[in-house]
């Protein structure tokens, strides 16, 4: 009985490929262990049966963005952190694999308004980085706030027209009731406590606020502290 060796080295010696083509193969999901997909370089095989897919590329994966539905007070460290293949949503365990890369080199888009639960942008395409940071002023952004308290007379209509609050002149924002006790607020590029600020001026207290959607895309029917991939055909 042969000592296990890198998974790495055995596919080499299977295929004859080079090292680096070797890893871009695993890592891309295309090798598999006694049928199951392995995508560590490093993991050591023994007398399993490995063996590589027909259709394989030795190309490094596509890069990803994952939507995560984060939960209140959580910090981007903790958030990064979550995300791994069995917080992948349920509804969304089709079409692409995940694979250990897709939890390397993620980079946060933003943060969210201080407090706020839901949707969270974690990337580690160059093109939607630059996207939701050059065009973070031209983005809108839509948050459902949970409230208490007796909105001011023709408050809805100051907020969609802009009013001033403590000395601070407040922007107008698309403001709508969802229900008797949830605002809508659709804004681009929100500063740091200004929904909160928002609903002090009209004479409301905020309970909770939840981010939506970022430009076109939706968290969508994500649990909370799960995450779904991007689509190709979503677009911020």
């Amino acid at each position: 009985m042969t000592d296990p060796i890198r998974l790495s080295k055995r596919l080499i010696e299977l295929v004859g490929c080079s090292r680096r083509e070797a890893e871009l193969f695993i890592e891309g999901g295309w090798v598999t262990v006694d049928g199951e997909v392995i995508d560590e370089p490093q993991f050591k095989v023994g007398a399993q049966t490995v063996a590589l897919d027909p259709e394989a590329k030795a190309t490094a994966p596509e890069p990803v963005t994952i939507l995560l539905n984060v939960p209140a007070g959580q910090d981007l460290d903790s958030a990064m952190q979550s995300i791994g293949a069995d917080s992948l949503s349920e509804e969304h365990r089709y079409g692409k694999r995940p694979l250990r890369g897709h939890f390397l080199r993620l980079t946060a888009s933003d943060d969210l308004q201080p407090n706020a639960s839901g949707l969270l942008v974690f990337t580690q395409d160059w093109k939607v980085l630059r996207k939701l940071t050059a065009d973070a002023a031209k983005i809108e952004q839509e948050y459902v706030v949970e409230v208490e308290g007796e909105m001011i007379d023709h408050g809805l209509n100051r907020l969609n027209h802009g009013l001033t609050y403590k000395g601070r002149e407040l922007p107008p924002v698309k403001a709508s009731w969802q229900n008797e006790n949830r605002l809508r607020f659709a804004m681009k590029n929100p500063q740091p406590g200004v929904i909160a600020l928002f609903c002090q001026a009209v004479g409301l207290k905020v309970v909770a606020i939840r981010r939506i959607r970022v430009g076109g895309v939706s968290i969508g029917k994500v649990p909370l502290g799960q995450w779904r991939y991007l689509s190709a055909k979503e677009k911020f």
